[in-house]
């Protein structure tokens, strides 16, 4: 299918529109023009005074909305942002048509407008890059792939992130005790979150990094990374999928977490595998259980809760930091060259898993393949 863009503008008369950022609220009345365009690259909605022919007021019909108010009037708005719990708008106006013939039309122009324009990895007004159809959305339905984002775009979430200072402290460590290899040097920062691994580039002396993140939290990165400006002006924050970016030049080093999802959507890579000892896990949890055996808890007896609290502890992954002396083999590695592996490598992903145990442990069976 061709989504090549209308050549021809579309006009409008329109009675009057109505800013509705001012206090009060500001009435520009006509002769006023209302043009569908692309001449900026991007579907775009211009409002022109027509006795000077100067445009004072535009829309990026990517993030606008368009919405009935009456038979004549229409209420147009740009949205900012989009978080888990609300949408925001950060411009808005009504529009009055001289007539419901008018009205319709424009409609009719506004939906060819916006759905027949694709623009892939289009720059938006704050710096950032936006993508359309991807090769993810062809992979992950609609409803996973929106979860998967609005989790990743909570600022609590990058917080238990951050706090987790093994694996941050790693990170860190791995990037300025390579120094040599950031300096100088051109890097992409796959699935940014919060872009702490793009400062920590920058601060080895990386010549720009480019910090790719889809969810919201592109937004909280642009302001951390803004509020460390003599970092900051080194890298630039793009909101869109990695898969459809195109970035302004070629990058020396990928940066990402590969005991996330780098490039694999939604899929954890389990490269890094120990056998662990049930009596040290099994105390390690039931620790975790300790504070509702609590029976003054500001003068509140929690016992009541201890059993759920231990059994919830015992239903859901284990995802921690232990002592070593709870593994009783060595950890197995498994090594992807991402150099050379193909993408269907990875839509199946078989990991032998061979130890011999040193220390005395318990086994609770024994498989044969067949």
């Amino acid at each position: 299918m061709n989504n090549t863009p209308p050549v021809e503008n579309h006009s409008f008369t329109v009675a009057s529109i109505t800013l509705l950022e001012s206090n009060p609220p500001t009435v520009v009345s006509g002769p006023l023009s209302a043009v569908f365009g692309s001449g900026s690259g991007f579907p775009e909605l211009q409002f022109v005074v027509e006795s000077v022919g100067q445009q004072f007021l535009g829309f990026d019909l990517r993030t606008t909305q368009l919405f009935r108010l009456g038979e004549c009037q229409s209420l147009c708005v740009s949205e900012g942002s989009e978080t888990v719990k609300e949408r925001t708008y950060s411009k808005g106006i009504t529009i009055q048509f001289k007539d419901e013939e008018e009205s319709s039309s424009f409609h009719g122009a506004f939906e060819q407008w916006k759905s027949k324009v694709v623009i892939q990895g289009s720059r938006l007004p704050n710096g950032t890059v936006s993508s359309s159809k991807s090769k993810f959305d062809d992979k992950i339905e609609a409803s996973s792939a929106k979860m998967y984002f609005d989790y990743y775009g909570q600022l609590l979430h990058q917080q238990n992130m951050m706090q987790d200072y093994v694996r941050t402290g790693s990170y860190y460590a791995a990037v300025m005790e390579n120094q040599a290899d950031f300096a100088g040097r051109v890097v992409v920062d796959v699935g940014a979150g919060s872009g702490i691994l793009s400062l920590f580039a920058a601060q080895a002396g990386a010549k720009h990094v480019y910090a790719v993140e889809a969810s919201e939290m592109a937004d909280y990165a642009q302001k951390l990374i803004a509020g460390n400006p003599s970092l900051g002006q080194r890298i630039t924050v793009i909101k869109g999928k990695v898969e459809d970016v195109e970035l302004p030049e070629k990058a020396d080093i990928l940066i990402s977490e590969p005991m996330g999802n780098l490039l694999i959507n939604e899929r954890m890579l389990e490269i890094h595998m120990a056998p662990f000892s049930d009596e040290y896990l099994y105390n390690e949890l039931a620790k975790m259980s300790l504070f509702w055996q609590q029976q003054n808890y500001y003068g509140v007896d929690l016992t009541a809760l201890y059993g759920t609290a231990f059994q919830g502890n015992f239903s859901q992954p284990v995802v921690d930091a232990f002592d070593p002396k709870l593994l009783v083999a060595p950890s197995v590695s498994h090594v992807i060259n991402f150099t050379t592996v193909k993408e269907e490598d990875l839509y199946e992903i078989n990991i032998p898993l061979k130890f011999t145990a040193s220390v005395g442990t318990k086994i609770h069976a024994l498989y044969k393949g067949g």
